[in-house]
């Protein structure tokens, strides 16, 4: 599964910049988000609460910072075990592009699972991703805009 796109965040990019980087905005504007927390310069873990149809699970992710370039670019790669409802991992490159007081998120984003999840369909999966990232995006976007 593949996702690319870009939100406009209505903050500088330094701003941006700072909250992707902030455990506990990131945390609220997670759906379903239950802890995250830095282990090292470059790596955090989650918990996070996942409903994809009749399926529902807690994951435990284990996330890596990487190319990283601030304020203007990294990669984030997680991994994801979900005990029997199966695993998910994947990475998105991130862009910041700065735009008057305003900056553009600009993503690619590429995604692969396994177990039970993966037995729903991609077409169930994939319209659940896309909801999930909506939701993150307005829930972020009127985190850092305050």
């Amino acid at each position: 599964m593949d996702m690319t796109g870009q939100e406009r965040i209505s903050a500088p990019r330094d701003v941006v910049w700072t909250a992707l980087n902030d455990p506990d905005i990131l945390m609220q504007c997670i759906p379903r988000c239950e802890s995250l927390q830095w282990v090292s310069e470059s790596e955090l873990t989650a918990r996070v609460k996942v409903k994809v149809g009749l399926i529902s699970a807690g994951f435990t992710i284990a996330i890596t910072l990487s190319n990283v370039r601030g304020p203007e670019s990294y990669t984030i790669s997680a991994e994801g075990k979900g005990g029997l409802a199966g695993f998910g991992k994947g990475s998105a490159n991130v862009v910041l592009e700065e735009d008057g007081r305003e900056t553009i998120l600009h993503y690619e984003a590429g995604a692969e699972i396994g177990g039970r999840i993966a037995q729903i369909g991609s077409r169930l999966i994939g319209s659940a991703a896309g909801k999930l990232a909506q939701q993150f995006f307005a829930d972020f976007n009127a985190a850092v805009s305050q």
